[in-house]
């Protein structure tokens, strides 16, 4: 079973910066998809980014010039850098991977709050 585990939330002042790191348990390339999700209290998950060998790296418009997705095969890893932070970014975030079996895999998710 694969497993994803995120970590680098936290706290953060409006106009910061953090860096989420997702670790896979295994090689990334044998996900057809990589991204990044968030979930903001009483609302529905979203897409924050994704990457993929095919369709190189889709954004969410809140997202674009600000957040920048990016991985590394040798570590196993799926970043989202980001920068710009605004209170309206907090959320828990959730790494997602699409494996060449179709199977939907998420991460338990960490907490991103941006203060004011």
């Amino acid at each position: 079973q694969v497993q994803l585990v995120e970590s680098g939330g936290g706290l953060v002042q409006a106009g910061g910066s953090l860096r989420l790191s997702c670790a896979a348990s295994s090689s990334i390339r044998n996900f057809n998809r990589m991204g990044w999700y968030r979930q903001a209290a009483g609302k529905a998950r979203e897409l924050v980014a994704t990457i993929t060998s095919a369709a190189g790296v889709v954004y969410a418009d809140s997202a674009k010039g600000r957040f920048t997705i990016s991985g590394d095969n040798a570590k196993k890893r799926v970043y989202l850098q980001m920068n710009s932070l605004k209170p309206e970014d907090t959320a828990v975030y959730y790494c997602n991977a699409l494996t060449m079996f179709n199977d939907n895999i998420w991460g338990q998710g960490t907490q991103v709050t941006v203060s004011s």
